[in-house]
């Protein structure tokens, strides 16, 4: 796996270059210290994952993965935040992100997010997904006729697409449930959930189930606590 390092702090470029470099599927293949610099080496190097510090000079790393996902789809997207930098992660999230970390991640869960982000896969997990959500409840769309009025799902025509239990299958997403979670909840197979979520990313033109998350909560599917 090709990695891009994005971070304004030289000595954590090193440190990650360090744990990188100690794995043997692994090889950092670049350093950039701003948005812009990002964006110029993912379009040289075409990295396979692109890990994105958010708040740098000049581009910062909101702006920089919208454009990497627009120019150069197949360079995947993982956002380092901090706990009170949320509202970044987010904003990357919506951008196209395949997933964020927080900054004082243990090196083994970077590393495996790294690989699951290069394999397809997004990456956050399920008690950040609702805290992230809830605490920006605010952002999201209010009901139609205003906060008290109706509580049903908004307009969007790629609802009626799908089948009653690929709804259902959404709902539990969107609430923030692993595969295993939503399995037990609606007394599925795992595997049958995993293909009912593949089924609703393409009917939906969703990319990851990052961005399923955030549609079961735009078109009010999921109300926030």
């Amino acid at each position: 796996m090709r990695v891009l390092l994005v971070d304004d702090e030289p000595l954590l470029r090193m440190a990650f270059t360090m744990v990188l470099d100690a794995q043997a599927d692994m090889q950092p293949v670049g350093e950039a210290g701003d948005g812009e610099q990002a964006l110029r080496l993912t379009r040289e190097l075409r990295p396979d994952v692109v890990l994105m510090d958010v708040r740098m000079p000049g581009t910062d790393g909101i702006e920089a993965t919208a454009r990497i996902i627009e120019s150069c789809p197949q360079s995947r997207v993982l956002i380092l935040t901090t706990f009170d930098l949320d509202e970044y992660a987010f904003a990357g999230l919506k951008a196209g992100a395949s997933g964020f970390l927080l900054k004082n991640a243990l090196p083994e869960e970077l590393l495996a997010a790294i690989r699951a982000v290069a394999a397809g896969d997004a990456v956050v997990a399920p008690r950040i997904t609702r805290r992230l959500l809830e605490h920006f409840a605010h952002q999201l769309p209010s009901p139609a006729g205003g906060p008290d009025g109706p509580a049903g799902p908004a307009e969007d025509e790629r609802l009626a697409r799908l089948t009653a239990r690929e709804r259902e299958v959404l709902v539990e997403v969107g609430r923030g449930l692993s595969n295993t979670e939503i399995a037990a909840a609606l007394h599925l197979a795992e595997a049958t959930v995993k293909t009912h979520l593949s089924r609703i990313l393409v009917k939906l033109e969703l990319r990851d189930r990052v961005q399923a998350v955030v549609f079961a909560y735009e078109t009010r599917l999921v109300r926030p606590a």
